[in-house]
């Protein structure tokens, strides 16, 4: 998270604006996460490019993902808090207790505020924002997750159809090159296509959750099976590693909806890392990690889960011979140490992704990713 000074940043707020210690009951979440102004929250900030919702509310908040709540947003009439631009100055106005774009003080603290809106069920917005506006969160550094399947859990790789033939003497296929498939298509005609790799275990049980997978490219269903032949003909619509035999194709996703209001998952959860970036052992601030939880467990687009270096067991350096027992192999159980926090932003039936929105150490393999408290 950036280091702010006395500009840090935050966002706007609602007309009925947040108490300095306000309860707030994380939306749908089954209990209670008290959502206060930080003691040394600056009087204003002037938004600049780079800033997220995220960071800005950080500088204000101790918990950087209440935004929502101090802008009433489990209310059902709001103002729109998502659309705010560089060059504002958020205040915030301390005998009240709440932020506004309007210096305290002023004749009309609610002025150039969005008007009221009226919330669906679930509020989505884009990342990006319209025409520059700040986003939520650090959008760059998801975006090939959104639109690649970069893990396939196992049910969908037993179902996924296959290359199964090229063109003779091709080496390396590209864009309008034949491939032909074998497999069922479910009526689908765009298609990407993705090499199985390494296998994600659950910390826990040891079981294989689902893969990583290598995108490769795109392809398009020109002539089904039948009349004789038995695999699909496809060409090639984008080629950007070696596509081959034996690599799958999934159906095209539609959009990913991007409901990137942060909230307490519904029921508890309890989840552990399973993979951090390819080729390392560590994963940092704003990289994105693998979780062995889904919408199966509870965890849906937007949930926040608080990060924990799972306690260890070590040895009581004052066990020792008593009597006739032997206390000297005698361990303590060290509690899990909470260092950091997850967005999850994309969902599976057992798999999440979610993106490390804070950490003061290093994220590993195994680390333990739960409900907030």
């Amino acid at each position: 998270m950036k280091n702010f000074s006395t500009g840090a940043a935050w966002s706007l707020a609602g007309r009925r604006a947040a108490a300095v210690m306000l309860a707030c009951l994380a939306a749908g979440s089954a209990h209670a996460i008290e959502c206060r102004f930080r003691p040394n929250a600056p009087d204003q900030h002037v938004v600049v490019k780079g800033d997220t919702l995220w960071d800005i509310s950080g500088a204000f908040l101790e918990h950087p993902w209440c935004w929502p709540q101090v802008w009433g947003m489990n209310r059902d009439a709001i103002r729109n808090p998502h659309w705010i631009y560089p060059g504002q100055i958020v205040y915030f106005d301390r005998r009240n207790g709440r932020l506004t774009l309007t210096r305290p003080g002023g004749a009309d603290a609610d002025a150039g505020q969005p008007p009221l809106v009226r919330l669906s069920p679930q509020l989505r917005t884009d990342a990006l924002g319209p025409d520059g506006a700040v986003p939520a969160i650090p959008s760059s550094a998801i975006e090939p997750f959104l639109t690649q399947p970069l893990i396939v859990e196992n049910d969908t790789l037993a179902g996924a159809a296959r290359i199964a033939a090229v063109p003779e003497n091709r080496v390396y296929l590209g864009e309008g090159d034949r491939i032909y498939v074998r497999g069922d298509l479910n009526g689908a005609t765009s298609f990407q296509v993705f090499r199985p790799g390494k296998a994600l275990v659950d910390p826990g049980t040891g079981r294989t959750m689902a893969y990583e997978a290598t995108f490769t490219g795109t392809a398009r269903l020109v002539t089904p099976a039948g009349n004789g032949a038995d695999v699909h003909s496809f060409v090639v619509t984008r080629s950007v590693q070696e596509m081959g035999i034996g690599d799958r194709l999934l159906p095209t996703p539609p959009a990913v909806p991007r409901n990137y209001v942060p909230h307490a998952p519904q029921q508890p959860v309890a989840a552990r890392v399973m993979a951090v970036p390819s080729e390392v052992n560590y994963a940092s601030q704003h990289q994105v990690v693998a979780v062995n939880r889904g919408a199966l467990d509870g965890l849906d687009v937007g949930s926040v889960l608080q990060l924990y270096h799972l306690g260890q067991k070590v040895k009581d350096p004052e066990g020792r011979r008593k009597g006739l027992l032997d206390f000297s192999g005698a361990t303590l159980q060290l509690p899990d140490e909470q260092y950091g926090e997850l967005f999850i932003f994309r969902v599976f039936g057992h798999v999440s992704y979610g993106l490390i929105m804070q950490a003061t150490v290093p994220v590993q393999v195994g680390d333990v990713a739960k409900s907030p408290e």
